[in-house]
This record gives C-alpha cells, structure tokens and sequence, in this order.
C-alpha cells in the first residue's frame, strides 16, 4: 500500500529536525549551515528548502517542538491527579525526565537560543512565560487550597522555573553530568519551602501546611 504523500512529506520534515538537533548540538547555532544538515538527514539541500526557508526557520522549529513536547509532557502528568502537592511533584520530575531523555534538545533549548539573535530570544520569553503561566496556574489553585499562604504567584511562577532552568543548564554545559533526575529530591524540597510548603520526611505535605480553612 503506497504511502500518501502528506505522510512522507510529514516524515521528511521530522527527519530533518532530527538530523538538525545532532548538527546543532554538535557544531553550535552559528557555525551550523544547511549543507551539513542536508547531509546529516540524508536530503537534497532542495529538500531542506522546501520545508524550512533557512537555518533560523529550521531552528525555530525545534524550540517549538521542545516546548509543545514539555507542556504536553507536563499537561498529561498532571491529569487526574487533586492534590496540589503532588501534582506539582508530577509536573517537576517529568520536566527533569524529558529534559534528561532529549538532552540534545535540552541543549539548544536552553543555551544555544540564547545567544542566537533577537527572534530566538522572544521566541523563548514566549516560552518561558508559557511555562511560568502553568506554574502560576498551579501555585494559585494550590493557594486557594489553603495548602500555601497568599504569595505572588506571579513571580514566584518565574522563580520557579528559572530554578528548574538553571540546574538543568548547569547539567547540560557539564562534560560528565550526572543523572538530572538525580536532582529531583533537593530541587522539590527547595521549591516547596520557598512557597510555604512544609514537607514531613515521607516527602508528603504535614497538616500543619494547610495555613487557613477553606470555606465552602
């Protein structure tokens, strides 16, 4: 049975953003150039050009794809699950295991967008603000919970992931990282006492934690 032509079209383009990954992650943003993810892919430098108009497109591409990938990670981690302390555990350890599975990406999204122009730069405040809206989101229910004491949610949304940012950049730059779920334990506790949370040695939420009656 002949594959439709979308289909091969779709695979084209993700081969593509394969290869660009390993070229990226391996020569640096800037000394990058299309011929070598042509060949990295195994595809025409025509073939690159049909999908993507020049390297920054390509580039734009993968951080997007890193940041669909996270929420989405994320968003289904978290379902289902009431108890606001442990969804926020669910969301913080699958960030550091995605991050620690795809840590190519985990490069390019955390330290080769930064420096790579003024686009790449916005297109990741955009994706940080993404990220620090759905910390924000939580830390407000788990607020309303009784759970923390009134904060600003707001910023303590981009403290949040600003901690999770920097031990996973520190991570990546290193030569001979350890495993990043490693750091799981001590980034929670920090994160927890730094919106009020007391955790009791099982790593579960004490009573005491729940700072005012929630009224029906």
């Amino acid at each position: 049975m002949a594959v439709p032509e979308q289909d091969r079209s779709r695979t084209r383009r993700q081969r593509i953003l394969d290869a660009s990954i390993a070229v990226f992650s391996r020569k640096g943003y800037r000394d990058t150039v299309v011929d070598e993810i042509a060949a990295e892919s195994e595809t025409s430098k025509g073939g690159i050009y049909f999908h993507f108009p020049n390297k920054q497109t390509i580039f734009l591409a993968l951080l997007e794809q890193m940041g669909n990938l996270l929420i989405q990670r994320v968003e289904e981690a978290m379902a289902g699950i009431t108890d606001p302390v442990a969804r926020g555990d669910a969301a913080l350890l699958t960030v550091l295991r995605t991050f620690a599975a795809h840590r190519g990406l985990a490069r390019l999204f955390l330290v080769e967008a930064m420096g790579a122009g003024r686009e790449f730069n916005q297109a990741m405040m955009d994706l940080h603000a993404r990220f620090a809206t759905l910390i924000t989101e939580h830390l407000d229910d788990t607020v309303a919970r009784g759970l923390i004491p009134p904060l600003d949610t707001d910023v303590a949304g981009v403290a949040w992931f600003g901690a999770v940012n920097e031990v996973t950049t520190r991570w990546v730059l290193r030569a001979h990282p350890e495993r990043l779920e490693d750091v799981y334990p001590t980034l929670r506790e920090l994160l927890a006492r730094g919106a009020g949370i007391t955790l009791d040695q099982s790593g579960g939420c004490r009573p005491e934690c729940v700072v005012h009656e929630i009224r029906e």
